[in-house]
């Protein structure tokens, strides 16, 4: 992501790295069922996600396509990431990833994952030998 003075110093080489790939801003609540993980991806086409969940961790890979070529030196200014994009992030409880959603909706990215029940009990009948 680029910095302020980066962003005004288009003279500077190294003010973003399009081989590092950009990282995707997230944010992630819980309700009492469920995780819920939201990423703005405006100008991102489903067919160029990738959503993978484990048991402990939600991966997020996409690519924002610029839909145009223009050279470097014709910009006065350039702030919009457009490239690879990817996002890890461990899950603070855990998670029924079979059951797993994702919705994307006027550019938000909506993960809705169960969490699994830790307080359901199971009772056990007791056997005589």
């Amino acid at each position: 992501m680029a910095t302020q003075a980066a962003t005004s110093d288009l003279t500077n080489d190294d003010w973003m790295d399009e081989d590092a790939g950009g990282q995707l801003a997230i944010d992630a609540y819980q309700t009492d069922d469920t995780v819920v993980i939201k990423a703005p991806i405006a100008g991102v086409n489903p067919e160029d996600l990738e959503v993978n969940i484990t048991e402990d961790t939600v991966m997020i890979k996409g690519e924002r396509h610029a839909g145009e070529s223009v050279q470097r030196e014709h910009y006065f200014m350039q702030e919009c990431y457009w490239g690879a994009f990817s996002r890890s992030y461990v899950l603070p409880t855990a998670v029924d990833a079979d059951n797993a959603d994702a919705q994307l909706k006027n550019g938000i990215l909506t993960i809705t994952i169960p969490k699994l029940s830790k307080t359901r009990a199971r009772r056990l009948a007791v056997k005589t030998r």
